[in-house]
């Protein structure tokens, strides 16, 4: 009972902050900082015991800039949480990358049911710096384990997901020669393995998988082009090194389309390091190059994830 009672008041307590924050002012960068400090909040109150006790600290990963249990770019065929096959987990989070001229502000949250589906929804907010604009898209993602397991299995474990992406401003996705300004669908297929005691004793996590894509810029630019308006396979790839219980390193690469005439788009990849400090929170640093965007050269920064796991 003490456990369902704190619970319950870690999710009301989310529901009254929101509600403060209000929705009108729920993207500005002060409601960034206020969902962070929500996470924490709600991740404190929760009970230690109760979260994915038969799963190894960071098995899930972090959550990565669509909404998806993985890396930082990349999804892997992990699930979000500490679910176990008889239960149901629930996280959130909150993500911004930071280039030389542009921002992105990410925030959502996930579902893992019995670690078998996983069910996601993420906002993007992308900030044109020098044009004082802004591109604002919705994700909806779902994922299903269907094979193996992360570390007991032989093989690695083989996830398939997809990710319905809605642009909610179009006006520069129309203005670049999008075929599709509204709206697309990401498909992949991804195999990630945990083998332990691999690197000079140290755990050792990789990911590979496949994207059918036709999203420019992860969609915020629409979806197909002037140069190409059909689905095109794109690998994307994640290596870490667990140094300990708590901290990860390594890195990750994503292959990009290149659909639209005006501007190259470029492949993105990442260099960063996670800590875990306990089965209820993450965070996450990392350095992105994410080469030419829109016809703005060598975009580079840091990228910063907070997720909470909530039950």
């Amino acid at each position: 009972m003490v456990t369902t009672a704190r619970a319950a008041t870690s999710l009301s307590s989310i529901r009254q902050g929101l509600n403060r924050i209000g929705r009108h002012s729920l993207f500005s960068p002060s409601a960034l900082v206020q969902i962070c400090a929500l996470i924490i909040i709600a991740v404190l109150l929760l009970p230690a015991a109760h979260a994915g006790d038969g799963k190894i600290l960071a098995a899930p990963g972090v959550t990565q800039i669509e909404g998806s249990a993985g890396g930082g770019l990349t999804p892997w065929a992990v699930l979000a949480g500490y679910a176990s096959r008889d239960d149901i987990a629930g996280s959130v989070f909150s993500s911004r990358v930071g280039v030389d001229d542009y921002r992105l502000d990410i925030w959502g949250g996930a579902l893992n049911f019995y670690d078998r589906v996983e069910i996601s929804i993420a906002h993007q907010k992308f900030d044109l710096k020098q044009a004082g604009a802004e591109i604002r898209q919705d994700i909806y993602g779902a994922k299903v384990r269907l094979y193996g397991d992360l570390i007991y299995s032989d093989w690695p474990q083989v996830s398939a997901g997809f990710q319905y992406k809605r642009l909610q401003d179009n006006a520069i996705a129309k203005a670049v020669g999008a075929a599709d300004a509204d709206h697309g669908t990401d498909f992949y297929l991804a195999a990630s393995k945990l083998q332990l005691g691999a690197v000079g004793g140290y755990n050792l996590l990789w990911s590979l998988g496949v994207r059918a894509t036709k999203a420019n810029q992860l969609g915020l630019l629409g979806f197909g082009g002037d140069q190409r308006d059909r689905y095109s396979p794109q690998i994307e790839a994640a290596v870490a090194v667990l140094l300990n219980a708590h901290f990860a390193v390594g890195a990750e690469y994503r292959q990009k389309p290149d659909n639209l005439g005006f501007a190259k788009e470029e492949d993105w990849r990442d260099i960063f390091i996670a800590y875990f400090p306990n089965k209820h929170v993450n965070l996450t640093l990392a350095w992105v190059d994410l080469g030419d965007i829109a016809g703005q050269d060598n975009q580079r920064g840091a990228y910063l994830s907070l997720t909470g796991y909530l039950w």
